[in-house]
């Protein structure tokens, strides 16, 4: 069923996968996501050293862009120095399982 809640066509099919990888388009969102996939708060330098080909400005453009489009929260908490973490939303970890089956088919993949 698409958005409306009508059976899907190969159209709003096409529109519905293309809406959604323009959310997870570049080349970081990704391993980003699979990083908070755990469903744990984990800071800005966390995700930096967990991802150290990603460059701190691209990071924080990822980490905007999927806060934007209601995939990461960003919690900042009010003290000295500053604190800055990132999790997953309620709609973020809607896509875990999605994710999940990413993993899945790719291990199909490597062992066919």
């Amino acid at each position: 069923m698409d958005r409306s809640g009508a059976p899907y066509t190969p159209q709003t099919a096409a529109a519905d996968v293309e809406a959604t990888l323009l959310i997870l388009e570049g080349r970081w969102k990704l391993l980003i996501l699979f990083h908070l996939f755990d469903g744990s708060l984990r800071r800005f330098s966390d995700l930096e050293r967990a991802i150290p080909a990603v460059s701190q400005k691209m990071l924080i453009q990822q980490l905007r862009q999927l806060e934007t489009d209601g995939v990461v929260r960003r919690v900042v908490h009010h003290q000295v120095p500053p604190k800055v973490e990132y999790g997953l939303t309620d709609w973020g970890r809607a896509l875990c399982p999605a994710l999940d089956a990413i993993l899945v088919w790719a291990a199909k993949r490597e062992g066919g």
